[in-house]
């Protein structure tokens, strides 16, 4: 049983992070180097904090973990030494624990009893940063090794996407017996894991290591591969029992009203990202680049901080991120966000310490060129943000103007849905007026045999979120190829976190 008094006898500490001054020279992981025993012990020692609260909201399904991941069971054996069975544990709920430990922005230690009146509890567990370990350990030590099925069932199944809703409906799937195959339009497997998702959070050789074990497994992978053209629909039918459509929602919001929206050196978020990405990985220089240059970057959300490490190792000459919001408070305000939902509070990634200005409560009214067409500058004014009844957001300037020198700005406000592609069109599937792909209780859509999971489902979200779909949807595509399935569900097509009821 865990330890009550845990928390009053250990303070909350985050994991050990490089100095700035050295980690914006290098594309690494921002964490610190440890040995195996360091990391052991400070986890360890974090993971007494973890009390017997009666009621572990942390894996609630609508608050905390939509994986329902048994976070008091793994804490309470890293705290006893048992690493090996803490992995079990750990991987139980969740097929990529080495990831969501590295990005997931952690609803559970928000739900956390502990970050009730953190003032005299001193914070949530460092559920993200125990379980990064656990699953680092269990690689280290070898303890991962490929579940191949006992039987197969003769069945096959087209996974459409390779980011962590797809991989994960594929490697349930494959491990219940199927003949699974992930198609992917680019060139290397990932989706946003790869290509969105900058390596200094996410180091690639942990997606090529879980990657390696799911072909181990039995899971095939193509790639370079855009179904709907490269493959059509009709071969896609023909070869196939069954489709889970994992393919994201990246249509990216725009400012195309904004005056000097055609002018070079402005660019949309994902575009700079990927191709900074693309670096990384050995293709060549990016074409867009922040090197000596002042920088603007529009969105405060993750997005636009994942923009600014970026920009930051690329050697720009200065950083400013916008929002419109205004500046959100330090602690939990409990009449907007009380506990155990998401708490809108100021969020400061690793990033933010790397240096540049955020500006709250302005938009950017025009951009202004210089005689070669390239962005050189931009207006700015205060703004005020109000709803109308239907709940729509108005954005109107107030106060001065003020110009700010820009040589490259990043639009980071969002993403409008699933991107129109000949694949939806061949299977005579629409939008809704969300962007997304509709389906039914059981995970399919009005095309019968083809069912829907992760972003292309909700909307962009977060990694769990994603992971969670895609383990359900590869239960609802086992009943429907089998009559039955062992596999678990932790969500509903209709889940949505507690934030949004």
């Amino acid at each position: 049983m865990a330890d009550p008094h845990g928390f009053l006898k250990v303070r909350k500490k985050e994991a050990p992070k490089r100095p700035v001054t050295e980690r914006v020279h290098d594309w690494r992981e921002v964490g610190a180097d440890q040995s195996r025993q360091e990391r052991a012990r400070g986890v360890a020692e974090q993971a007494t904090r973890c009390m017997d609260c009666g009621i572990p909201f942390c894996h609630s399904g609508s608050a905390g973990c939509p994986l329902g991941n048994l976070i008091p069971e793994w804490n309470d054996l890293v705290r006893r030494g048992r690493w090996e069975a803490a992995a079990d544990r750990l991987h139980a709920t969740n097929n990529f624990p080495e990831i969501t430990g590295r990005i997931c922005p952690a609803p559970c230690e928000a739900a956390c009893v502990l970050s009730i009146a953190e003032n005299d509890t001193g914070g949530s567990v460092t559920i993200k940063r125990i379980e990064q370990a656990i699953a680092d350990t269990a690689w280290e030590e070898g303890t991962v090794p490929p579940k191949q099925a006992r039987v197969s069932s003769g069945r096959t199944v087209a996974v459409v996407g390779s980011g962590p809703g797809g991989l994960a409906a594929a490697q349930q799937l494959t491990r219940a017996g199927h003949d699974v195959t992930v198609f992917e339009r680019d060139d290397r497997l990932g989706g946003l894991l790869r290509y969105g998702i900058p390596a200094f959070k996410l180091d690639k050789a942990v997606i090529d290591r879980r990657v390696d074990q799911m072909r181990s497994e039995g899971t095939r992978f193509v790639t370079d591969c855009e179904v709907g053209v490269d493959l059509t629909v009709e071969q896609l039918r023909e070869r196939f029992d069954a489709v889970v459509l994992a393919v994201g929602a990246l249509r990216a919001r725009d400012n195309t009203t904004v005056e000097g929206r055609n002018l070079d050196g402005i660019h949309l978020a994902m575009e700079h990202l990927v191709l900074a990405n693309r670096e990384c990985e050995g293709d060549g220089a990016s074409p867009v680049t922040a090197h000596g240059k002042h920088v603007v970057i529009i969105g405060g959300g993750d997005t636009g901080a994942d923009c600014l490490g970026t920009v930051h190792r690329q050697g720009a000459l200065s950083v400013t991120q916008l929002d419109y919001h205004r500046e959100a408070p330090v602690v939990r305000d409990e009449e907007r966000s009380p506990w155990p939902s998401w708490p809108m509070v100021l969020r400061t990634s690793p990033a933010h310490a790397e240096g540049g200005v955020r500006r709250y409560e302005v938009a950017v009214q025009r951009f202004l060129g210089d005689d070669g067409g390239r962005v050189r500058s931009m207006v700015l004014a205060e703004v005020r943000v109000t709803r109308d009844e239907q709940g729509r957001r108005h954005i109107s300037p107030i106060g001065e103007e003020v110009e700010l020198p820009c040589d490259l700005a990043l639009i980071a406000i969002g993403f409008d849905g699933v991107e129109h592609e000949a694949l939806l069109d061949g299977l005579g599937l629409t939008l809704t007026p969300r962007g997304v792909l509709s389906c039914g209780p059981d995970w399919q859509t009005a095309a019968p045999g083809v069912f829907v999971c992760g972003d292309a489902h909700r909307g962009a979200s977060l990694v769990v979120w994603a992971i969670a779909e895609g383990r359900s949807v590869a239960r609802a595509v086992d009943v429907f190829l089998t009559g039955h399935s062992d596999l678990p569900s932790p969500v509903h097509p209709t889940a949505l976190p507690l934030e949004v009821l």
